[in-house]
């Protein structure tokens, strides 16, 4: 009997193989992906991430577009991926502090942007994360964002044919996973590459700075480009800027992650690109504008046992020279990108 019941599970499972072999054949001589090519500006290094593992297809973006836009991925519908990272806003939250997440709750901090993320190595604010995958799991499963499941998640995406058959196409597997909404995810933000500014076309002589703006550049290279070097404007390091702690948010930083009171306040230093239309800033929204943030650096400072030494004295402008270092960052705004259809909701 029991040789029996093996015989027959054996036959099953050949039978069953032979099928979704036939299937896998039918799939792979009808559905043909199309190969997108990694955006890597001129003047820029190598990407850290450069889609190894995680071929970069048209209907690999467009499925992470998708999911990058629809509520089911949060547990009531309310705040998809999109809810805290807005196009206008160069993917970040559009002037606010912190970003709001289900049932009313605040998030600890304000919402990075998401652009030219594929020369990073280290994300979220305080670099608990090292890949494009566990960085976007997280807010899928906090309590205060998004707060689901991949269970939850998947439940409500097998119930949609289109997403189905988009999960079958692009990953040729009958079952959608965690793993594959996260690299369709990957796909998407890891392909937004943004340098179209002015700047970018002053470096290129296709564009002229005003005296202010060129007064401005000049500025920024003598006082913050070791922090935030071109072209990517920041060196993705972790400093203390300054920032005296929220006793309500008690927040640390990047001693949160390592336990290191080496690392207390330490925070990743943001790039600066679109930086104008990126507000709030600071990890936590603390600064509405960009001139509070300059002054911040000229008499803001606050004195701390892990301050970087680049800041112990602040930085010394005149009210002029900060208004021209202003007008500097604001050349750093990509209008094309924030406009760019490739990246609205379907």
């Amino acid at each position: 009997m029991k040789k029996s019941f093996l015989t027959i599970l054996s036959v099953i499972g050949s039978v069953v193989l032979i099928s979704y072999g036939l299937g896998s054949c039918r799939k792979n001589n009808s559905n043909h992906l199309e190969a997108l090519q990694q955006i890597i500006p001129e003047g820029f290094p190598t990407p850290a991430y450069t889609f190894a593992g995680n071929p970069l297809t048209k209907e690999g973006f467009e499925l992470g577009r998708k999911l990058f836009y629809d509520g089911a991925l949060s547990l009531d519908g309310k705040f998809p991926c999109a809810s805290c990272h807005q196009q206008i806003a160069a993917f970040g939250t559009y002037e606010h502090d912190r970003s709001h997440g289900y049932n009313g709750s605040h998030t600890l901090r304000n919402a990075p942007v998401l652009f030219n993320l594929a020369w990073q190595s280290k994300f979220h604010w305080d670099g608990e994360f090292n890949s494009l995958f566990d960085e976007a799991a997280q807010p899928i499963n906090g309590h205060i964002e998004m707060a689901e499941s991949f269970n939850g998640v998947i439940n409500k995406l097998e119930k949609d044919p289109e997403y189905r058959d988009e999960f079958r196409k692009v990953f040729r597997s009958n079952f959608i996973r965690p793993e594959f909404i996260l690299k369709a995810l990957a796909q998407f933000t890891g392909y937004m590459t943004s340098a179209n500014s002015k700047y970018d076309r002053y470096k290129k002589g296709q564009a002229t700075f005003t005296a202010q703006e060129l007064n401005g550049y000049q500025l920024f290279k003598a006082n913050c480009a070791t922090c935030h070097p071109e072209p990517t404007f920041t060196d993705y390091s972790f400093r203390n800027i300054g920032l005296p702690v929220d006793n309500f948010l008690n927040d640390y930083g990047k001693m949160r992650v390592t336990k290191d009171p080496g690392d207390s306040l330490k925070f990743k230093v943001p790039t600066l690109r679109n930086v104008y239309i990126s507000a709030n800033y600071m990890h936590d929204g603390r600064f509405n504008t960009l001139a509070q943030v300059i002054n911040h650096y000229r008499t803001g400072v606050h004195q701390s046992a892990t301050l970087d030494p680049l800041l112990t004295n602040g930085i010394t402008l005149t009210d002029a020279e900060a208004t021209d270092l202003r007008s500097f960052l604001i050349t750093l705004t990509d209008s094309t990108f924030i406009a760019d259809s490739r990246f609205k909701s379907p």
